[in-house]
């Protein structure tokens, strides 16, 4: 960064991505404002400059020692790095630019007095996250699997054994099933349905896997279906009951949710990629945050298919990651059952294997992919 570039910065003062300083600061008031901008969306923070945003210059010897060891050694976790320059903008007078990149390994947090506090970046302040804002860090750097939580106020009662016998014993291939309450609870809580937290409930995985009416304790399952000359909420157990026949051959006696949907989309006509719309769909619903308050959302439009997932992509994974195929499992349990039912493929494959080649196949345009920190979007149009 050269000398106008730096005072330009300085003339506007500070907003969320630009922090002035002195250089006599306390190192955990500065371990704030480089947590907070790693939390956000990274910064500059400039040090040198007085509260008028007159400029003293940096006169702290051993500032990059400092730095190292001090600040970012004892304050800062999980590690950051250093990424330091000092510029002449006035005769004489340096000003030394921290350069604070948007974190990969959120949250970061100030280590301080034996307490670790996370900071995020509001305009020029760097303030203590609320417990929103904490919750959504945490989930984002995959710390708190959202499918893992508890659906407070249910038990074992809001679970559909007679779906969890055809799953443990046709599927996972259990030759003795539990008998009694407490040993369903166990052998569920094992399996990650059902989780002990003061009493026992429903996990998220768990209820919407096979719960009789998921949406009456979670808000956020089912499939929102909109633009089919209709707006309607699709809701019910994931997964369909089935049983074995006398031959040996698993048959399904009822459908699940995703049964549905699917029937639905292969209803299409011929001018849209139906695997491709199957596979977004199957994402959205196995990738989505479940922390968030909405459902999944299918739209037609006249020339269109959006797929919309709720909450943004792990801190670790990028659009483009998940177009070159990386792979990632943001609930891992639900993913895992879908697999045993034939549903889900390896992770990862879906996107270039099918709703990328088969979109251009068919229709001679390429599916739209949208990343945001709300949602994720896959928009398939159709063939004109």
């Amino acid at each position: 960064m050269n000398a106008s570039e730096v005072l330009q910065l300085i003339k506007y003062g500070e907003n969320s991505r630009v922090s002035l300083k002195r250089d006599n600061l306390r190192p955990d008031m500065l371990a704030r404002d480089i947590v907070g901008m790693s939390n956000s969306f990274g910064g500059h923070i400039i040090m040198g400059v007085q509260d008028d945003g007159s400029i003293s210059g940096v006169e702290l010897p051993g500032l990059k020692e400092w730095l190292v060891n001090t600040v970012f050694a004892n304050y800062v976790y999980p590690p950051v790095p250093l990424m330091l320059e000092e510029v002449e903008v006035l005769a004489g007078k340096y000003v030394a630019i921290i350069t604070v990149s948007e974190g990969l390994a959120k949250p970061y947090v100030v280590r301080n007095t034996g307490l670790e506090d996370i900071y995020v970046r509001t305009g020029s302040v760097s303030k203590l996250a609320t417990r929103e804002e904490s919750a959504l860090l945490f989930a984002g750097g995959g710390l708190v699997r959202s499918e893992l939580l508890p659906a407070l106020g249910t038990n074992l009662d809001d679970l559909d054994l007679v779906r969890l016998e055809d799953y443990l014993h046709n599927l996972v291939g259990d030759t003795v099933l539990p008998e009694g309450s407490e040993a369903w609870v166990e052998r569920l809580c094992g399996l990650g349905f059902m989780v002990e937290q003061g009493e026992v409930c429903c996990t998220i995985a768990g209820l919407l896997l096979f719960g009789h009416a998921p949406r009456q304790s979670l808000p956020q399952a089912g499939i929102r279906w909109k633009g089919f000359d209709e707006d309607a909420l699709l809701h019910g157990p994931l997964l369909p009951l089935g049983a074995a026949s006398p031959g040996g051959a698993r048959r399904i006696k009822e459908l699940g949710l995703l049964d549905d949907v699917f029937a639905r989309i292969r209803s299409f006509c011929a001018d849209y990629p139906h695997e491709a719309i199957l596979e977004a769909v199957l994402n959205a619903v196995l990738h989505r945050d479940w922390t968030r308050g909405s459902e999944v959302e299918i739209l037609k439009d006249a020339d269109r298919i959006e797929i919309t997932s709720p909450g943004a992509l792990p801190n670790f994974m990028t659009l483009e990651k998940v177009l070159a195929g990386q792979r990632f499992q943001r609930n891992s349990i639900i993913s895992d059952v879908l697999r045993d039912y034939g549903y889900a493929e390896r992770p990862g494959m879906g996107v270039r294997r099918k709703i990328v080649r088969l979109t251009r196949e068919l229709t001679g345009k390429d599916a739209v992919f949208e990343s945001t920190d709300d949602y994720f979007k896959v928009i398939i149009p159709a063939k004109t």
